[in-house]
């Protein structure tokens, strides 16, 4: 207590707080009363951090100062300040440099670290653990969630650079991205894929990306997290007035985030979207004022159009409709290259493996099966994995016989007929396609080690048994991703959240880069 003394006429609490701007508690409760706390100064700040219970609670606070900010220890208050925000992420960037001590710079940088975290947007999964609440930078939220999955990859970081800044640090870190990916991992199976895509689109020259349901909140947060992530420049399309208003609402400073707004109905390129468009469909049953309806009113014809005249360089779509709806309007936009089929990424235990066809294929025949195979074997290779294809069927090699395993013998046969340049087999299980021991049953299988793309007999066993992965909590699974369009669109499965409208607008940039150099 010496070394925070000061020379003071003040010989009681109640005198002392008289216009002070932070009491700081750590004594017992009921030792701070409303009166003391009314003739604090404006907007005062007060800790109480008595445990278990604070000298003063929020609601004696809030009876006398609408204008305090308030901490407890308590969980069951705003703004719990708890050492589980501090001492696991300390001792983890501290153990990670092997540093010698726990000096008072790393303590610092553990509380800058929350200090800088508590005003990031805060992800939806958060806010679940809270049912729901808002939480965003202000009086209620000053302090990140001890519920924050980023906690654990944030600031043991800024831990450790400060171990390395004074001296104390026997095994500095070389590459602190490569150490955020690392402890990012440990919670998230995608860190260390998504790190290496991000990557490749910041490289790359900056990618203009349309958020075509610009209005929705948390298309804006979304759009505001792929702008700071500097994945690229985003496009809201909307009204500007109403993207305003919800990005206030959601505590974000819009004239801050610098980021461009289309209104449809007023744009410059209207006309030549609409004259473009309806040259495309004019023979498809379509007049021209259809043509122009759907330009002013529709944000994924308009949004498709601008990625298609090359005002934008891809898009993400699909929060507020249904997957085949979105589909059918961009497909009136945009044509297929040579094939189209979705691709879900699975990633579980340690594993990557890529799953198709998730989305367009309802039944696939032969042909079609050997076509998605093709597609998702070059999709695999753009994302720098060697793919190895494994047709699944409830049959292995013919036993039990029947329909839909001779449709896959059949797609075999046509791959062979192509040769194509990677590896692929079937029919079989998925233990057998896994599971690199079961194969000794079975020495002509031609994998040279176990699968990497799973190829779906029908659109309903490659989407079931994906989501009863991932509702079982066994996997992290992303997408389905649109793949084969001309152009770069992803379509987001209706009320997506935040991070996975950002993951397939990254996925949309990197899928450009790709296009663009095929």
């Amino acid at each position: 207590k010496a070394a925070h003394a000061t020379d003071t006429p003040h010989r009681t609490l109640a005198e002392a707080m008289v216009g002070a701007d932070v009491v700081l508690g750590l004594s017992a409760k009921g030792a701070i009363t409303k009166e003391m706390v009314a003739s604090m100064a404006p907007n005062p700040i007060i800790f109480a951090m008595a445990n278990p219970d604070p000298e003063i609670t929020p609601e004696d606070v809030a009876s006398v100062r609408s204008d305090a900010i308030m901490a407890t220890g308590r969980s069951d208050y705003v703004n719990q300040v708890n050492n589980v925000l501090g001492f696991p992420y300390i001792f983890r960037g501290a153990l990670d440099v092997r540093a010698r001590q726990v000096n008072h710079e790393m303590k610092v940088a553990c509380a800058q670290a929350l200090a800088a975290l508590a005003r990031e947007d805060v992800p939806d999964e958060v806010a679940m653990a809270y049912r729901g609440r808002k939480l965003r930078f202000g009086p209620d939220y000053i302090i990140p969630s001890p519920f924050d999955p980023r906690l654990i990859w944030y600031i043991p970081p800024f831990v450790a650079q400060a171990a390395m800044d004074t001296g104390v640090a026997r095994k500095p870190i070389e590459d602190m991205d490569a150490y955020r990916t690392q402890l990012r991992s440990r919670l998230d199976p995608s860190a260390a894929l998504m790190q290496n895509i991000s990557g490749a689109v910041r490289a790359a020259p900056n990618k203009r990306v349309v958020f075509a349901e610009g209005e929705e909140t948390a298309v804006i947060r979304a759009a505001w997290g792929f702008k700071q992530a500097e994945l690229g420049t985003p496009i809201l399309l909307g009204r500007e007035d109403l993207i305003r208003q919800n990005a206030a609402e959601a505590g974000l400073d819009f004239d801050a985030m610098g980021m461009e707004i289309v209104n449809a109905r007023v744009s410059e390129h209207n006309v030549e979207y609409t004259d473009w468009l309806y040259a495309r469909l004019q023979r498809r049953g379509y007049l021209r004022r259809d043509v122009q309806r759907m330009i002013n009113q529709d944000r994924n014809y308009f949004g498709a159009a601008m990625v298609a005249r090359g005002q934008a360089d891809a898009m993400v779509t699909g929060v507020t409709r249904n997957f085949n709806m979105v589909l059918k309007e961009v497909r009136r936009v945009l044509d297929v290259k040579e094939r189209m089929i979705g691709l879900s990424i699975l990633l579980a235990k340690g594993r990557t493996l890529f799953v198709a066809d998730t989305s367009i294929h309802e039944l696939p025949n032969a042909e079609e099966l050997a076509e998605i195979a093709i597609q998702a074997a070059d999709t695999v290779r753009k994302l720098g994995k060697t793919p190895r294809v494994a047709f699944l069927s409830y049959s292995t090699f013919g036993n039990p016989p029947g329909d839909r395993g001779e449709k896959v013998r059949e797609a075999i046969r046509i791959l062979d007929q192509r040769g194509v340049d990677f590896e692929y087999e079937g029919e079989m299980p998925p233990e057998l396609a896994l599971d690199p021991e079961a194969r000794a049953a079975y020495p002509f299988m031609r994998l040279s080690g176990h699968a990497n793309v799973l190829v779906m007999p029908a659109i309903h066993s490659a989407s079931i048994s994906t989501r009863l992965v991932q509702s079982l909590g066994g996997a992290t699974v992303i997408g389905p991703l649109l793949v084969g369009l001309e152009k770069s669109v992803q379509i987001v499965s209706l009320g997506a959240s935040v991070s996975e409208i950002i993951t397939a607008a990254t996925f949309a940039a990197y899928d450009e880069g790709a296009v663009a150099e095929g």
